[in-house]
């Protein structure tokens, strides 16, 4: 079924084409209704990680007025790969009782180490919700080919953060090493009570010595580049390796247990900006 798309009703704004002494090398602005752009993105499937409860799929995301719309439902969703004797947990399950979606840009769009970027966004803060904007790299798997998290929400022991990380490999096979930050929900509430409720501005500051991550211009932490080296001394900040750029509303898992009257729940994107 093809899917009609329309000017939305956002205001034109103009996007900077230099920013930082760099020159703007690719952008989203969400400003056609419907589906999100399939030059731009791909989608995450069924039950991919972390035990999470939610089954992604592509009907989740919408561009509406201006903005891409993650929404997480409360639902129920038959599992086709279904095998009560498998030993994965993404077969074991019958259902999902939740549905979201996760857009990815691997294979579509990916970019060289280093550079500025940019996402204006709004997240739920409802129990449950693990929202994420991350970025992987393309060579080797996890976490050999690097992770870096601009952005993730969900509760430690029962305190809600905002967590900025990144992350390599070491010399124990899907083990990573991790430099991770974290900021207290309640400490960005005390100085706005309304912050869930306004779109912030997540960043990332990316050069071969460092890379520093951003909320609002403030700094939540700043990781060294000489430490972030897998066991074989390879770098995957560092070099000729392209990262591909991923949006998500994981439901459970570590965003908790949901409360099911709060569903449905949204994450929402006004734009993705990267410069070089």
């Amino acid at each position: 079924m093809s899917i009609s798309h329309k000017k939305s009703f956002k205001s034109e704004q103009i996007v900077p084409q230099k920013k930082k002494g760099l020159v703007l090398i690719w952008n989203d602005e969400f400003s056609e209704d419907g589906a999100p752009n399939a030059e731009n993105w791909n989608y995450e499937y069924g039950f991919v990680r972390n035990q999470e409860l939610q089954w992604y799929q592509s009907q989740n995301a919408i561009c509406k007025n201006g903005r891409l719309i993650i929404e997480g439902k409360r639902e129920t969703v038959e599992n086709p790969n279904y095998s009560p004797a498998s030993s994965d947990w993404r077969n074991i399950r019958e259902v999902a009782s939740y549905t979201s979606s996760c857009l990815i840009t691997r294979g579509l769009q990916e970019w060289s180490t280093g550079g500025y970027y940019e996402v204006r966004a709004r997240i739920d803060v409802t129990k449950g919700a693990w929202p994420a904007i991350w970025l992987l790299g393309t060579e080797g798997s996890w976490p050999e080919n690097g992770e870096i998290d601009m952005m993730e929400y969900y509760p430690i022991d029962d305190e809600p953060y905002l967590l900025a990380n990144v992350a390599w490999g070491t010399a124990k096979k899907h083990n990573a090493a991790w430099d991770g930050a974290k900021k207290l929900y309640s400490d960005l509430t005390s100085q706005d009570p309304d912050w869930s409720n306004k779109f912030h501005l997540w960043s990332m500051m990316w050069n071969e010595d460092y890379i520093r991550l951003y909320v609002d211009d403030e700094l939540l932490n700043e990781v060294d580049l000489r430490k972030t080296l897998n066991a074989d001394k390879h770098n995957p900040f560092v070099g000729s390796q392209k990262f591909y750029l991923l949006l998500n509303l994981a439901i459970g898992s570590n965003g908790g247990i949901p409360y099911d009257p709060d569903f449905p729940i949204t994450f929402e994107v006004d734009y993705v900006r990267i410069y070089q």
